[in-house]
């Protein structure tokens, strides 16, 4: 068994990775910072777990990055059992990257787009695999504008944000639509709202936001109860490409459930990998 988990090293996501270790043969550490996935592993093996861990580099905001770990992925193994697209991020003002795309379109969408499609074959070579895609309640916030996807005029973080985590659900529908006869999986979901770094970067009413729900956070633990449960559990309630909160199904904002906007941002996504990447 093998998994491939983005972001691993903070949040969430390390949360994540000691629950899941245990259970699988190879754990495929995409990080942007090799050092602190080395430090992370030192600290979390185990008996049970020494020896799995593989660091791989990967900047999801450079989209030859992402191409190279998948890469390096394929030269480790011939098949991925799951893969948890987690990393995130929102930004307090538009930065564009070096493939010269708004940073948190790329940092939450079209880098792990890019990744999952760059795996797929090691995701279908198996016996079935599970994509688990993390987003967000803030996807009901979306406002998209499909001819101004990177923000170019009127950047907001929090719209950017939301943008992008309704893209994520779109994926993970998109996915299950074209792979769900090749056994393929996908979910998504929201962790909650956790008490993290996430966001502290962020200025003016968001991160007063922030500051006002910091007492009602809940821990990483806690926030990754509901990834941890679609990667291990046999058999995940409900249908594929369903979204979750607490481990149950729950119901996305209409836009999510749009068939047309799913296949628009699919195509828009595979126009710009095939461009970029």
């Amino acid at each position: 068994m093998q998994l491939a988990i983005t972001g691993p090293t903070s949040g969430i996501g390390v949360e994540k990775v000691k629950a899941l270790a245990p259970k699988f043969d190879q754990v495929f550490l995409l990080v942007r910072d090799i050092e602190k996935a080395k430090a992370l592993v030192k600290k979390i093996s185990t008996e049970d777990t020494a020896g799995k861990f593989i660091p791989v580099f990967c900047d999801l905001a450079d989209l030859a990055s992402v191409k190279k770990a998948a890469e390096v992925i394929r030269t480790h193994t011939d098949s991925i059992d799951v893969l948890i697209n987690n990393a995130g991020g929102i930004f307090p003002k538009r930065t564009t990257t070096k493939d010269e795309l708004e940073l948190t379109f790329s940092a939450n969408h079209l880098g792990h787009f890019l990744l999952t499609k760059e795996l797929m074959p090691l995701l279908t070579n198996g016996n079935g695999a599970r994509i688990i895609n993390v987003s967000s309640e803030a996807h009901k916030a979306a406002s998209v504008n499909l001819n101004d996807l990177q923000f170019e005029k009127g950047y907001s973080s929090f719209k950017a944000y939301g943008n992008a985590k309704l893209f994520n659900i779109l994926f993970t529908k998109s996915l299950a639509e074209k792979f769900g006869e090749q056994h393929i999986e996908a979910y998504a979901l929201h962790p909650g709202v956790v008490n993290t770094n996430f966001g502290q970067q962020s200025k003016g009413f968001f991160k007063m936001l922030i500051s006002l729900f910091k007492p009602f956070m809940i821990s990483p633990g806690k926030g990754a109860e509901t990834g941890i449960f679609l990667a291990s559990t046999a058999e995940v309630p409900g249908k594929n490409g369903d979204y979750f909160k607490k481990s149950k199904v729950a119901s996305p904002s209409r836009k999510a459930e749009s068939k047309k906007l799913r296949d628009q941002i699919w195509e828009k996504s595979e126009e710009l990998v095939k461009k970029l990447a």
